[in-house]
C-alpha cells in the first residue's frame, strides 16, 4: 500500500514525538523536518529519536543566516514592535522556517504538512497561512484541533500515558513548569506558573540575559553602522591598540546577544493580545535586537523628514500586526514593506551606545544625511531664523484656541 507523505515541523519534544508515532499509528509515512533559527537544540539526538519513533527520514537545515539576513534585520529596518512593546522574535521565525518545510514538502512530493501548534495560540495561524501562501495547493494536518486527536489527549499527562505505552522517551515530569520558544533573536516563555499574571517570574527562568544584581559593573561602548536603515557593522573598543570590528550578520547578532545578556538588556514581562482575541502573559528576552532597535530609532529621528518619520510610525505599527497575525506573505505586507523600505534610503551612519545595567544609552550620532542643522537650531546666533517670525506663527496657531475659549465661555452657562 502507497501511503501519504506527511513533513512533520518537529522539534523533539513531547507534543510532536507523540504526534510523529500518532501520524504513523494514522498510516502516514512521516518525514521530520527542523529549522535550526538558533535555538539550543542537540540536532542529532533529536534525529536519531524521530528515526526511532519511526521517522522515514529528518531533515536539518540550518537557517540562523537567513533568518537574521530575510527577517530579523529587515525587523530591525522597518521599526517593527508589536503593542510597543514585544520585538516579534518568534512571529519573524515562523514565515522563515514555512519556507524551508514547504520547500521540503515540494522537493519530496509530500501531500501534508502538520504541526505541533496547538489551537489557542498565535502560531498556527502564522504557520498556516504562511504555508498556504507558499503553496496554495497544500494541506495542513493540525492534530491539537482534531476531535480525534484532542478529545484522546486532554494534555501533557495524556501525552506522558502514550509515550510510555509507545516507548517514546521523555521526562515523567516538566523539566520547567513553562513553555518556550527560542531562536537567535530571543528566547519567549508562557503558559503554566506563568498564566497568572499577578505572579512574578520564579527565579532563574531567564536564559539569555542576567539579573541586573548580577550584572557587569563596567559599560560596554558599541558603534553600531547602519545603511539604508539596516545594521551592516559594529565597532567595539578593544582597549587595546585595535577594537573589534564585526561585519558579518551572524556575527553581529551573536556578538550584541552575548554583550547585552551580560548587561540584562532586552528583559521584558507583557500582557498581549493574542490574533485570536485571547489576551496572554509572556517573558521576552532579546538582547540584540533590543540594542539594534534603540539605535535604528535614533538615526531615525536625526535623518528623517518630521512627517515622513511620523507617517512611518502608523505604516510600522501596521506592518507589526501583519507580523504578529502571521501576514508575512501577504500582498499588504509587500506593499506596506516597500514603502517602509523608501523611507530609509537616506538612514545611513553611526550610532555609538552605551550598554551597563538593564540601560541601552545613546551617546552620539554621525550621518552624512543628517537633517540637523546646528547653526539653526543655535542659542548663540540665529542662524538664518528670525525670532519675528515666531510671533506670526503664534498668533496663526492660538487663533483656534482663541475662538473656542470664546465659545466655551458663552455657552458655560
Amino acid at each position: 500500500m502507497v501511503k501519504d507523505l506527511v513533513i512533520l515541523a518537529y522539534s523533539g519534544g513531547l507534543d510532536t514525538s507523540c504526534i510523529l508515532k500518532w501520524l504513523i499509528h494514522k498510516q502516514y509515512d512521516v518525514v521530520c523536518y527542523m529549522a535550526d533559527v538558533g535555538q539550543d537544540e542537540d540536532f542529532e539526538k533529536a534525529k536519531k529519536k524521530a528515526i526511532n519513533i519511526g521517522a522515514k527520514d529528518v531533515i536539518i537545515e540550518d537557517l540562523r543566516k537567513e533568518f537574521v539576513d530575510n527577517y530579523m534585520l529587515p525587523a530591525i529596518q522597518m521599526g517593527l514592535v508589536y503593542e510597543s512593546r514585544y520585538y516579534l522574535g518568534t512571529s519573524l521565525a515562523r514565515p522563515c522556517i514555512s519556507v524551508g518545510i514547504v520547500n521540503a514538502a515540494k522537493t519530496l512530493s509530500a501531500k501534508y504538512i502538520s504541526h505541533g501548534a496547538t489551537g489557542k495560540g498565535n502560531d498556527q495561524v502564522r504557520f498556516e497561512l504562511s504555508v498556504y501562501s507558499l503553496w496554495p495547493e497544500g494541506k495542513i494536518i493540525a492534530p491539537w484541533r482534531m476531535p480525534e486527536f484532542f478529545e484522546r489527549f486532554q494534555g501533557r499527562s495524556d501525552l506522558i500515558e502514550f509515550a510510555k505505552m509507545e516507548n517514546i522517551p521523555v521526562a515523567a515530569t516538566p523539566k520547567e513548569p513553562w513553555s518556550t520558544d527560542e531562536n537567535i533573536m530571543h528566547i519567549s516563555y508562557e503558559s503554566g506558573v506563568l498564566e497568572d499574571p499577578g505572579v512574578a517570574p520564579p527565579s532563574g527562568i531567564y536564559k539569555m540575559t542576567r539579573d541586573l544584581s548580577c550584572t557587569e559593573d563596567y559599560p560596554s561602548i558599541i558603534d553600531i553602522n547602519f545603511e539604508k536603515g539596516v545594521p551592516v557593522s559594529i565597532v567595539i573598543p578593544s582597549g587595546h591598540d585595535k577594537s573589534m570590528v564585526l561585519s558579518d550578520s551572524l556575527n553581529i547578532v551573536q556578538t550584541l546577544n552575548k554583550i547585552g545578556g551580560q548587561h540584562g538588556i532586552g528583559r521584558i514581562d507583557i500582557v498581549e493580545n493574542r490574533f485570536l482575541g485571547l489576551k496572554s502573559r509572556g517573558l521576552y528576552e532579546t538582547p540584540a535586537g533590543t540594542i539594534l532597535h534603540v539605535a535604528h530609532l535614533d538615526l531615525e529621528a536625526f535623518t528623517l523628514d518630521r512627517e515622513v518619520f511620523r507617517l512611518k510610525k502608523c505604516l510600522q505599527d501596521k506592518m507589526a500586526d501583519y507580523v504578529y497575525n502571521g501576514f508575512w506573505f501577504s500582498p499588504e505586507a509587500s506593499f506596506t514593506r516597500k514603502c517602509l523600505e523608501l523611507s530609509q534610503e537616506n538612514v545611513n551612519g553611526t550610532v555609538t551606545v552605551k550598554i551597563y545595567k538593564g540601560n541601552v544609552v545613546i551617546l552620539s550620532r554621525k550621518s552624512v544625511n543628517s537633517l540637523y542643522n546646528k547653526d539653526l537650531v543655535s542659542m548663540d546666533i540665529h542662524g538664518g531664523f528670525s525670532p519675528e517670525d515666531s510671533t506670526g506663527f503664534i498668533n496663526i496657531n492660538a487663533m483656534r484656541l482663541k475662538e473656542f475659549a470664546r465659545f466655551s465661555a458663552k455657552t458655560k452657562f
